[in-house]
């Protein structure tokens, strides 16, 4: 059996041993946050408040390290072995982790309670991880040559307090590799399913490495075994689900959308699906949230635009809407001279270009030649616009963005954002943004047009209503069931058309399929702005 902490030594080169140790802090940090961010980025990209679920992800996962570090205490007189099988379990449970997140959210509809459970289980480990490796690195420094004497034995002691800054040094610098590697490398290349299942491999092998090479002579033959047959079963699985990720992929896939996906593209900012029966207008999933439904889209698309489009339209600027739909409402007006459509996501554009069904939808609208793209982020564009024109250009901007469900999507509705599109306007022009459900979310849908006023505009608000849709045709539990159509009422859709105050006098809003919204329901709706979005009130 492994003896006490200070007596059986390690085989290897005092400083050799140092460094391999400080190799393993390094790897084990990079993955403990690998699987930290992937946790956060999944957990967002299922449920939408990226914000909520940051916060539970670490502050869960905080708590829980202090409780693995107290539960690490039973495991410190046999640190080597203990350390190979904490590893192991990490490697299982964090690799493991966004698959059966995924799984859950696909087949059962709720992802919040296994976001929780695996938070916590991840951090109870990677909090094991500290006290474990302290009691590894201070046998290494303990080591003594055959000349040591008391000298060194008190030169042993006085760098225990460096043996603590090697190791913590260690695991921050680790923690920085592990999360610039997340965004830049792994997610790109690999996916967040796959990346998690490498990040589970890199850190059962890491562990085994360290307690193999550097304190094999301490373990027992059967802590060996043990150690070799618990490592070879975790890197089996993760090797196993890795090459079965693509068939995970798809099944998931089609208990979320159903079996008549179409299209599914993941590009550099998001999933991008298209589904519905052939023959029928498909619908649109941006990030497994649904953003246009084929059946009714016109009636939204119409809503939207034509109001906006009563008065000088010679220049048209779209925000967002990399579908083409409502490009393609602006470019149905003969005397619209030229129309710039500023979307975040090119991979969108490219689908509303190339798919059949929805170019056929779309009317091909990016093949006419008034139509310029650019790619960016609506804020950023408007901002280096803004500064850049020594005169307000466009004649009405068309707000077609996501409804403002979380911190990053509020920016867009914010006192600043209109601030930088009134600068873009023309002095008669006009803004119109889709504003959310009035009927479902009416302060968020009245908070939109408090800041619009906020940023100096006068306002017009109004609605539109589709026809009831069908049984809805996807997982009951899935975020899509509350997209763009699907809101609280069927077809509830909220807008705001908005002037600069002073300019020329807005129009009626009232047209086939519209009606105007009267109120506010409550006196103490305020702006939102970018250090106080306010839409998650």
């Amino acid at each position: 059996m492994e003896g006490p902490a200070g007596a059986p030594e390690p085989g290897a080169r005092p400083r050799s041993a140092r460094l391999l140790v400080l190799a393993a802090v390094f790897v084990c940090a990079a993955c403990g946050l690998v699987y930290e961010l992937e946790l956060v980025a999944l957990s967002s990209y299922l449920a939408g408040d990226s914000v909520t679920h940051a916060s539970v992800v670490l502050s869960v996962m905080v708590f829980a390290m202090g409780l693995g570090s107290l539960l690490a205490k039973r495991l410190v007189c046999r640190a080597a072995v203990g350390f190979g099988l904490v590893e192991a379990a990490l490697a299982l449970v964090g690799g493991c982790s966004a698959l059966v997140l995924y799984a859950a959210f696909a087949w059962v509809g709720a992802s919040r309670i296994p976001l929780v459970v695996f938070s916590l289980a991840i951090g109870v480990l990677i909090g094991a991880e500290v006290p474990l490796l302290m009691t590894l690195i201070q046998r290494v420094s303990r080591r003594r040559g055959p000349d040591a004497g008391a000298a060194s034995a008190a030169k042993a002691e006085q760098d225990a307090g460096g043996a603590v800054a090697d190791l913590f040094a260690a695991d921050y610098v680790g923690a920085l590799v592990g999360g610039l590697a997340f965004p830049f490398l792994l997610l790109p290349w690999l996916g967040q399913l796959t990346s998690a299942l490498a990040t589970g491999a890199v850190n059962a092998v890491a562990g085994a490495v360290l307690v193999f090479w550097l304190f094999g002579r301490d373990l027992t033959a059967r802590q060996k075994w043990l150690l070799l047959a618990v490592n070879g079963t975790v890197l089996l699985v993760l090797a196993t689900t890795a090459l079965l990720v693509a068939d995970f992929e798809r099944a998931a896939r089609r208990a979320v959308y159903g079996d008549a996906v179409r299209v599914a593209v993941h590009t550099g900012v998001q999933e991008v699906v298209l589904a519905g029966p052939p023959g029928e207008p498909p619908d649109l999933f941006l990030d497994g949230r649904l953003r246009v439904r084929g059946q009714d889209e016109r009636r939204y698309h119409r809503a939207l635009v034509h109001p906006a489009m009563r008065g000088p339209h010679a220049r048209v600027l779209v925000l967002g809407g990399g579908d083409g739909l409502a490009l393609r409402e602006v470019l149905g007006y003969r005397d619209v001279a030229a129309v710039t459509v500023v979307e975040l996501d090119p991979g969108v554009v490219r689908v509303a270009r190339t798919d059949p069904s929805l170019t056929r939808l779309n009317h091909r609208a990016y093949a006419d030649p008034r139509v310029r793209v650019v790619h960016a982020d609506a804020f950023v564009w408007l901002r280096r616009a803004a500064a850049a024109l020594a005169t307000p250009r466009f004649d009405v901007v068309v707000s077609d963005l996501p409804d403002p469900e979380s911190t990053a999507g509020a920016k867009l509705y914010s006192q600043e954002f209109y601030g930088l599109a009134a600068r873009s306007l023309a002095g008669s022009g006009r803004l119109v943004v889709h504003a959310g459900a009035p009927g479902a979310r009416p302060r968020a849908f009245w908070t939109v047009d408090a800041t619009l006023r906020a940023a100096g505009f006068a306002t017009r608000l109004y609605r539109a209503s589709a026809a009831p849709p069908p049984p809805f045709p996807y997982h009951p539990g899935h975020p899509s069931a509350h997209g763009r159509v699907a809101r609280g009422t069927p077809g509830d859709w909220g807008f705001v058309l908005a002037a600069r105050g002073g300019s020329a006098p807005l129009r009626s809003v009232d047209g086939p399929g519209t009606d105007p919204v009267e109120g506010p329901p409550a006196t103490d709706i305020r702006p939102s702005t970018l250090v106080h979005p306010r839409y998650a009130e």
